[in-house]
């Protein structure tokens, strides 16, 4: 093959999945379009993608200085998913290395049992999960979101996966020095599993900020209510209010752009690391 022959494959290549990544980018400037424009010009067809009559300030004012009580339902997604975010990496870490650079008896059972656990459905465990917060009296309240997502075998896996890398001689070398287990984790294993840990991260970041399923089912107070729960009363307030649905949408996606764009380097570089080891 040659180098011509080469280079013209890349072009068509990297053509080819512009195209394709035009299609996937199409609904976000739709919904872009959409929250600038008034509702009329939004029922408007064919679709007028640059608005004639900007209506952005006003759609904004209306999600945020509105009847709906946008801001507080924002600031509890903030506080749920940061928090759940924050103590799944550390569970989930402390239990990665544990299974892939701990010996204990018992460990092959764990795992096991940890893998067996990963094939039954979410949707299974609902009812046991909603009878144990209600013992614990925690129902209708954000901790009950908290402690439910918190612990996660999927991520443990994938941490004690890319932790099985690791050389252990760099762990001997610490241990030699005279670090014990929790500052061999501390110092040197989090720092090498970075990549890692930013793609379980913002993955985790983004389930939880999106998830529906369990604020409906736990929280029963609308001054609990995160953004997924809270969106509906902009359908009730305004009706088929596409505007506004589309302004309320495009603010609950900023934290979760800014998140990727700032991580993006070490998510790319941990997928990648995934890649070749896979």
């Amino acid at each position: 093959m040659t180098t011509r022959t080469f280079k013209l494959g890349n072009a068509v290549l990297t053509a080819l999945f512009g195209i394709i990544s035009i299609f996937f980018l199409l609904p976000l400037v739709w919904m872009i379009s959409a929250a600038s424009k008034t509702e009329k010009e939004v029922w408007t067809f064919p679709i007028q993608w640059i608005p004639k009559e900007w209506h952005f300030v006003q759609n904004f004012k209306t999600i945020w200085m509105g009847d709906v009580s946008f801001g507080l339902f924002y600031w509890n997604s903030i506080k749920i998913a940061l928090i759940s975010t924050l103590a799944t990496l550390l569970i989930s870490a402390m239990a990665g290395y544990a299974l892939s650079k701990l010996e204990f008896k018992g460990k092959g059972l764990v795992f096991g049992a940890m893998m067996a656990f990963m094939m039954i459905p979410e949707q299974a465990t609902l009812v046991p999960r909603y009878i144990m917060i209600k013992e614990f009296g925690l129902y209708d309240t954000h901790a009950a979101l908290i402690l439910m997502g918190m612990f996660s075998s999927y991520f443990t896996f994938l941490l004690r996966q890319f932790m099985l890398g690791v050389h252990n001689d760099l762990l001997e070398a610490a241990e030699l020095d005279g670090a014990g287990f929790f500052r061999i984790f501390w110092s040197v294993m989090l720092p090498l599993s970075r990549p890692i840990l930013a793609t379980v991260g913002i993955i985790k970041f983004i389930w939880t900020w999106n998830d529906y399923q369990g604020p409906l089912i736990m929280l029963n107070s609308t001054n609990l209510y995160t953004i997924p729960l809270g969106m509906q009363f902009f359908k009730e307030e305004f009706g088929t209010t596409i505007s506004v649905m589309m302004m309320a949408s495009l603010a609950a996606i900023i934290p979760l752009l800014v998140l990727f764009l700032v991580l993006q380097k070490q998510v790319i570089k941990g997928i990648s690391i995934g890649g070749v080891k896979g």
